[in-house]
């Protein structure tokens, strides 16, 4: 039984093919409640690279078949002593080696970049659940990382959100909101927000929990926004967004994001809510979140079902996400490994 690792070619159909089979079969497997991964969002890396992400694909072939695949994600703008991982092995070829495999030729490349840290996410159990077995979870602790955050995944089933309820939500955060007015945007911000929206992004890793992750703030401003609406529209996401603009400054200092892949209808993540500091205490997140769904909703009739992670640790937003609807669906940790 031969293992070897070598880099994807992106050319090579036949083995693109195989890595995304696999994708789909581990998902399946581990999180069999999320819709397949998006063909078109999965392969963008290879031609359309986040703004700051040099993205290292490997493959995983036991004698000769592909059963495995790693993806390092080398930070260049910030954080550049860290590397973002996926690894992810075929569920009918695990426990031979391969995982193992992958992730010392990804020590390899980190070492060779001169970083000093993965950090990659597994399914863990929510509490009351931890009988179940989880292998992700087990590989991570085998290979020596810690677990550094927790998170739980939470789901809003839209088929039977309360409309009257969010409406009246909605309500009671703009009365609580005086002084501020929402807008809407779709998937480019307006030229008038994209200097705010830089701002907020940028501090989202000063507000939100890290637990023990050894990331620093990352350096945003309106080009690489720019970029990264780039690299979206290539991958096919579909972006909703809403903010709220403090009207004695014509700043937009608090917003919210919602997403949907090119290949779903039904299915949507939430994705950044952040308020300024300074304008904390008025509902703005609620506002931003509330406003946001019902946009999204306005534009996505197919749409069943919203998943969302938030720090366990998190419990404003996470307040804000129950107040809405979403319940808790599955658990998550991020992992830190120092090489």
């Amino acid at each position: 039984m031969a293992i070897s690792v070598t880099p994807l070619d992106p050319n090579d159909q036949p083995t693109l093919d195989a890595v995304y089979r696999i994708a789909v079969a581990a998902q399946s497997a581990d999180e069999p409640d999320l819709p397949p991964p998006c063909r078109r969002r999965f392969e963008a890396p290879l031609w359309h690279p986040m703004p700051g992400i040099d993205t290292r694909w490997s493959v995983a072939r036991l004698d000769g078949v592909p059963v495995g695949w790693l993806r390092l994600y080398l930070h260049t703008l910030d954080n550049t002593e860290n590397a973002s991982v996926e690894l992810v092995v075929d569920p009918a070829y695990r426990r031979r080696g391969v995982g193992r495999a992958l992730h010392e030729h990804g020590r390899t490349v980190l070492r060779e970049h001169g970083g000093k840290r993965m950090v990659g996410s597994t399914v863990t159990p929510l509490p009351g659940a931890e009988n179940r077995e989880l292998p992700g979870a087990a590989f991570a602790a085998a290979v020596g990382a810690r677990p550094a955050l927790a998170d739980v995944r939470r789901r809003l089933d839209v088929t039977t959100l309360d409309r009257p309820r969010l409406a009246s939500l909605l309500a009671d955060a703009r009365a609580a909101a005086a002084g501020y007015r929402t807008v809407r945007w779709g998937d480019h911000v307006p030229e008038e927000h994209v200097a705010d929206v830089a701002h907020l992004e940028g501090r989202l890793l000063l507000d939100a929990p890290l637990g023990e992750l050894a990331w620093e703030q990352e350096k945003m401003d309106a080009e690489r926004i720019r970029g990264v609406e780039r690299a979206l529209d290539a991958r096919g996401v579909r972006r909703y967004n809403a903010g709220a603009v403090h009207e004695a400054s014509g700043r937009l200092v608090a917003w919210s994001q919602l997403s949907l892949e090119a290949s779903s209808v039904q299915h949507a993540w939430q994705q950044i809510t952040i308020v300024d500091p300074a304008h904390r205490g008025h509902r703005l997140g609620l506002l931003c979140k509330a406003e946001n769904l019902e946009h999204t909703l306005s534009h996505e009739p197919g749409l069943r079902v919203i998943d969302t992670y938030n720090a366990a640790e998190n419990t404003h937003m996470i307040a804000i996400n129950e107040q809405l609807g979403f319940r808790p669906a599955a658990g998550s940790t991020d992992w830190q490994l120092t090489i």
